[in-house]
């Protein structure tokens, strides 16, 4: 009987020293994983940005300083895992790619995203000659017959022009997938990629954004036509809310596709809510646990579950704002929306929930949003514009939440003593929101935990 084609991805923290890189090569050895896609080591993106900013805009020398503090690291580990001078040369390699592009960035005085993106890419190209390291000393250790070899993700990840933000161009993706990764099917490969960074047909270097290892992993396991993805990450698996705000969360089990999705869109940080779109596609399943311990478990993300509670769990996201814009030209009229949202497109941003009235309409954003002065320049141009600061969106997020009777009456039962400034109800049976000010946001998380989730209903 074949085995299971399992595709596990490695964050950042997973990442952190030769330590970490040794105890999760153990536990991609013990999964039996065949495709292994790791981030940057813990920091490093950062620093490639803060690279490239002060490149840009600042002497040589400070940049000059960062260059040796990510060379330092990576050659530590490189030291820690015993690398030989050989393998070493290869990092060098990257080390003088990253000086190159850097200088160059530093003599025009300009960073485009282009240029950011190759940075930026540098960071995973290191951690993932590291882990390939790492990988074979632990396959050495146990006397397997496997090793691990580097490859190159941009060979098969690609992407449109958007650079920043690159999208996938998924059925191409598959082909070349099957073109250079098959094999491994059918070897004693364990191949290590690279999440994060694609190329366009022209063979410039892309990323997918923050947060896109997880994303690179799902596409490639769909290219893969993976059984399993498993993403390891530094807890153990998703919990039924941020445990640093609340001492009550507990790991949940299982959670379907539908409601990760809700739970990460609304404040999640352990899931990028676009991971699951190449998974809900073609129905992979998601593990999500910790590599630093494996024996705690983890959460299975699934399109089917078992049990289906009406509150799984809850998010809050802070710092949003609400914007309200009032006109009486809403009124018996059409296509003011149209006009709205045309005005939030063409400025990039995302709308989270919305809710309107006879001659106004809320919509809650980000507060980096405020930073877009054109954004509310233009949107005066249709209407009175209000902007409300310091607020947290509290989304409780499970099932049939649109369709049952009394749940509104207990969640605010629960909180009788905050004021509640916007109500979002009913487009989505997997999800209630609701805005408050943002300095009650960890009690009434408290509050409404206890009262669903506390008491197991």
């Amino acid at each position: 009987m074949e085995s299971q084609f399992i595709v596990s991805k490695f964050g950042g923290t997973s990442m952190g020293d030769a330590e970490c890189m040794k105890r999760s090569a153990e536990v991609a050895y013990g999964q039996n994983s065949k495709l292994v896609v790791v981030s940057a080591t813990s920091g490093t993106t950062n620093d490639l940005i803060e690279l490239a900013t002060t490149a840009e805009k600042n002497s040589w020398e400070n940049a000059h300083l960062i260059l040796s503090k990510i060379k330092v690291k990576h050659l530590k580990i490189a030291r820690d895992l015993e690398m030989t001078p050989e393998k070493i040369d290869n990092l060098n390699q990257l080390f003088e790619e990253l000086e190159s592009m850097s200088r160059g960035v530093h003599l025009l005085k300009d960073c485009s995203l282009k240029a950011l993106d190759s940075i930026q890419s540098i960071g995973e190209r290191l951690s993932s000659l590291l882990f390939t390291e790492a990988m074979n000393i632990v396959l050495r250790r146990e006397k397997s017959d496997r090793f691990a070899k580097w490859f190159d993700a941009r060979e098969v990840l690609l992407t449109d022009n958007q650079f920043s933000k690159a999208r996938p161009l998924t059925a191409e993706i598959k082909a070349l997938c099957q073109e250079h990764l098959a094999i491994i099917k059918h070897t004693d490969v364990v191949m290590v990629t690279q999440g994060f960074i694609g190329r366009t047909k022209e063979g410039m270097t892309t990323t997918l954004g923050r947060g896109g290892s997880d994303y690179s992993a799902a596409i490639l396991a769909e290219g893969m036509g993976a059984d399993i993805l498993e993403i390891w990450t530094d807890v153990a698996g998703i919990a039924t809310t941020d445990p640093r705000i609340c001492k009550e969360a507990v790991a949940i089990h299982e959670i379907s596709f539908k409601e990760a999705s809700e739970l990460a869109t609304f404040g999640a940080k352990i899931l990028h809510p676009a991971t699951l779109l190449p998974a809900i596609r073609s129905h992979i399943p998601v593990f999500v646990g910790s590599s630093f311990n494996p024996s705690l478990g983890g959460t299975w993300v699934r399109k089917d579950v078992e049990h289906s509670p009406l509150v799984r769990a809850m998010a809050l996201r802070k710092k949003q704002i609400l914007v309200t814009l009032s006109t009486p030209e809403m009124l018996y009229s059409h296509g003011f929306l149209y006009q709205i949202f045309k005005v939030f497109n063409d400025h990039k941003v995302s709308v989270d929930a919305i809710t309107t009235s006879e001659i106004s309409v809320s919509l809650t954003l980000d507060d980096s949003t405020l930073i877009n002065r054109d954004l509310i320049a233009d949107l005066e141009k249709f209407a009175d514009v209000e902007v409300e600061e310091n607020l947290a969106l509290v989304s409780l997020i499970g099932n049939n939440i649109n369709h049952t009777p009394g749940l509104a009456k207990k969640i605010f039962e629960s909180i009788p003593d905050i004021n509640v400034r916007m109500i979002c109800l009913g487009a989505s049976k997997h999800n209630f929101c609701f805005m408050i000010n943002d300095e009650h946001g960890v009690e009434v998380i408290n509050r409404l935990h206890q009262s669903f989730i506390g008491q197991k209903l």
